[in-house]
């Protein structure tokens, strides 16, 4: 019998580690499988780069260490990654997947909300966050914090990867169905456009609401495995709703802004944020891109979340308006549904959320 097609949930994961197809160098933390995805663990050391690379098709990562790497860091007790700084660290699981399955990456969310911006490589690979079907062998997360010094150690977990067989992706057409079923959006029609376009909120709940959060330069070290840790003055300047409802978003400044939409991503689904069309505006938004099965889905605790937004603007000035377009969700089928969806229960972070900052930060 086939194995269906769709993105493998946790007990799905977990038979790879069984089978062998999913190996680490220690054992499995209590929730590192999350409903459709497997975090990834740093390793020992950190080498800090002269610049970013990719193996290519013939050469393994290790090839080019020699001649690119300026120092290395010792993890096993943590270190700090400074502002600007490129590192490149193995991390503890490796694999050796099925002829049939592949993977893709992103950061976790909590790392994309800090400005963290991580990408997986593998051997011989010509993608960053794409790892082919069939692939043996280690992994390595590129690790560049923009605006915060970081400390991470051995274990941290800063990025993700899911598994996948087949053809996963959802049509508009297949959207449309899906949305009759569970509204994927809290606006009727949704906007279906090779995925599920969303807005930007700018507007809040009128004059003097918060809207959103600018980051601060300079600031302290930020520790990565550290929850509630932090002030919010010392890391954000807030924004507030005023006037006209839009933002002028500063060259190099990093953003963090709620979508207009509340969303959903139903059990049989998961989602991910995909990079903007460049041909609507010179900025990017959300590093971080995985919605997990469950995200806003009223039986597992959302009622409907918002898309917080990870935005940084390029190399001139870019004003949004309030309801301007500034992402897609694209959205995949699950090879099976969940045995636990993303917020039932599992300690999820950002169900049910509105406008929120990463969950270092003290509420």
């Amino acid at each position: 019998m086939t194995d269906p097609a769709g993105i493998l949930p946790a007990h799905r994961i977990r038979e790879l580690f069984e089978t062998g197809a999913v190996a680490a160098a220690r054992p499995l933390d209590d929730d590192q499988i999350q409903p459709a995805s497997l975090d990834l663990r740093l390793g020992p050391v950190a080498h800090r780069l002269r610049a970013s690379f990719l193996p290519g098709g013939s050469a393994a990562v290790e090839d080019k260490l020699a001649y690119l790497t300026l120092h290395d860091l010792d993890l096993t007790k943590g270190a700090v990654l400074e502002t600007g700084g490129v590192y490149l660290v193995p991390v503890l699981e490796r694999l050796a997947l099925p002829a049939d399955v592949s993977a893709s990456a992103n950061p976790k969310s909590s790392t994309g909300r800090i400005d963290v911006f991580t990408r997986l490589i593998a051997d011989r690979g010509t993608a960053f966050d794409q790892i082919a079907a069939g692939y043996r062998g280690r992994l390595w997360v590129e690790v560049s914090p923009r605006t915060f010094p970081i400390k991470v150690r051995e274990g941290s977990r800063l990025s993700q990867v899911r598994f996948r067989r087949g053809d996963t992706r959802l049509d508009d057409a297949a959207l449309a169905a899906l949305n009759a079923r569970h509204p994927l959006v809290d606006v009727e029609p949704p906007r279906l456009d090779h995925g599920l376009t969303l807005s930007i909120d700018l507007a809040g709940a009128g004059e003097g609401a918060l809207i959103g959060y600018r980051a601060r330069r300079h600031t302290s070290v930020l520790d990565v495995d550290a929850k509630a840790a932090e002030d919010v003055a010392d890391f954000w300047e807030p924004i507030r709703a005023r006037g006209r409802p839009s933002l002028i978003l500063d060259p190099d400044e990093f953003y963090i802004l709620a979508s207009r939409e509340a969303v959903q991503v139903p059990p049989e689904t998961a989602a991910e944020m995909v990079a903007i069309d460049p041909l609507v505006g010179e900025f990017r938004v959300h590093y971080a891109g995985f919605f997990d099965p469950g995200f806003g889905h009223a039986p597992a605790g959302g009622r409907g979340s918002r898309a917080v937004l990870e935005v940084r603007s390029h190399d001139v000035p870019f004003i949004l308006d309030h309801g301007q377009t500034i992402g897609r969700l694209v959205y995949e089928r699950m090879a099976e549904r969940p045995e636990t969806l993303y917020g039932a229960g599992i300690g999820s972070n950002y169900q049910a959320q509105g406008l929120k900052l990463s969950k270092h930060f003290r509420p």
